[in-house]
């Protein structure tokens, strides 16, 4: 018989809001029941066939929701050698991520948007929801189809556009160029019922975020429209995601770029958090993101040669982790790496352990917050320290 239920009983939820001690009921991809107690005797006597998880000494939380990872490979900028690989399924769910968004890096000519779409379409057929965005750093962006707006009405995975700026590697386009660019993206969420969203990486520069405050003060583009990350990559670019984030904007730190990972300049993620909380910025305009499988090189000053820095997909749940270890509360942290991803990118059935919700969770020792399972659209991909869904061509 095929198992197409499950239930979890006596597990402490966080939707993200504590509901306290719950079982949950699971069918069909969906959470179905959110009680004090579910009778598995009366779901038995419907022919049902489940499976019960006993939740004592766990808590429950929503699936990550990574709004900006390289599923498909990133780099390159030191040579072909420094092209990072596809990202495969188990790395994903080993990482509790149940719905993970696609985007091209510096990279808009030999990387393809095309293979971009597939990839995200084979992790969704593998067990975990996919989205993309639709460009790259360059500006005429590279798309699917003729243009920014069509790709997000016609192409149902694209939710919204890439673009680079303040960045030595960006196309330096006037404001006019600009703005032009995201109201493409904006009319595109419009008209298709999607978010529209413009994911902008933040580099180095001097301009940072100026721009498109400007742009926000002077049309009627709102500060919503945009999601500029990498916001932790120094302080002075923090010092400036925090304003940002007071005059109501949304504000994304990269889980990845940390100095664990290299980056010494960085700010680290929960600490950057922290910061951003401290200084005003409403806990329901901050987004974390791993920016995993994203390459940069560097040279080597002993050596003068290349080296890669690599943000890792497991970032985020490190950072989710380490923001609760760190005071944040759990409740906060969980709107951070799930639910307010889920609010700004109009992905309504993501984010929340609600009735009628997807069934993306994930069951964290209450002790240690360990990943202990992953379920991802009803189905159990991670348990125990092990990967139980793997992509098909993965070892297994």
């Amino acid at each position: 018989m095929i198992m197409n239920g499950l239930v979890i009983r006596n597990v402490r939820v966080y939707a993200p809001n504590s509901l306290g001690y719950k079982d949950i009921f699971i069918f069909g991809g969906k959470i179905i029941k959110i009680e004090d107690h579910v009778s598995c005797n009366a779901l038995k006597e419907t022919g049902l066939v489940f499976r019960i998880i006993e939740g004592d000494q766990l808590l429950a939380v929503p699936g990550l929701i990574d709004q900006h990872v390289h599923f498909n490979g990133a780099g390159g900028e030191g040579g072909p050698l420094y092209r990072t690989p596809p990202t495969p399924l188990s790395l994903l769910v080993k990482a509790g991520i149940t719905t993970a968004v696609g985007l091209l890096g510096t990279d808009g000519v030999a990387r393809s948007l095309r293979e971009l779409l597939m990839k995200a379409r084979a992790l969704e057929m593998e067990g975990i929801t996919t989205k993309i965005f639709t460009g790259a750093y360059q500006i005429p962006s590279p798309v699917l189809t003729s243009d920014i707006t069509s790709d997000i009405m016609l192409i149902d995975k694209v939710i919204g556009l890439k673009i680079a700026f303040s960045d030595h590697r960006s196309s330096h386009v006037s404001r006019q160029t600009l703005q032009e660019t995201v109201s493409q993206a904006r009319v595109g969420g419009i008209l298709s019922g999607k978010s529209g969203v413009v994911m902008i990486h933040i580099g180095e520069g001097t301009h940072r975020l100026r721009p498109f405050l400007d742009i926000v003060e002077t049309t009627d583009i709102p500060i919503h429209q945009f999601a500029p990350t990498h916001l932790n990559r120094s302080q002075e670019v923090l010092q400036e995601a925090a304003f940002w984030g007071r005059e109501g904007g949304y504000v994304d730190i990269s889980a990845g770029v940390s100095s664990r990972y290299g980056f010494i300049s960085a700010v680290n993620p929960s600490q950057a958090v922290a910061l951003l909380l401290k200084q005003g910025v409403a806990e329901n305009r901050i987004t974390m993101s791993s920016d995993g499988n994203g390459v940069m090189t560097v040279h080597n000053p002993d050596t003068g040669t290349l080296q890669p820095l690599i943000a890792p997909v497991k970032a985020l749940f490190e950072e989710f982790t380490q923001m609760i270890r760190e005071g944040i509360a759990i409740e906060t942290a969980v709107r951070i790496v799930s639910t307010n991803v889920a609010d700004h990118l109009c992905l309504f059935e993501k984010g929340r352990i609600v009735e009628g919700g997807d069934a993306d969770l994930l069951l964290l020792s209450e002790d240690e917050l360990s990943l202990h399972t992953v379920i991802a659209r009803g189905e159990i991909m991670f348990e125990k320290g092990r990967v139980i869904k793997r992509g098909l061509f993965e070892e297994q």
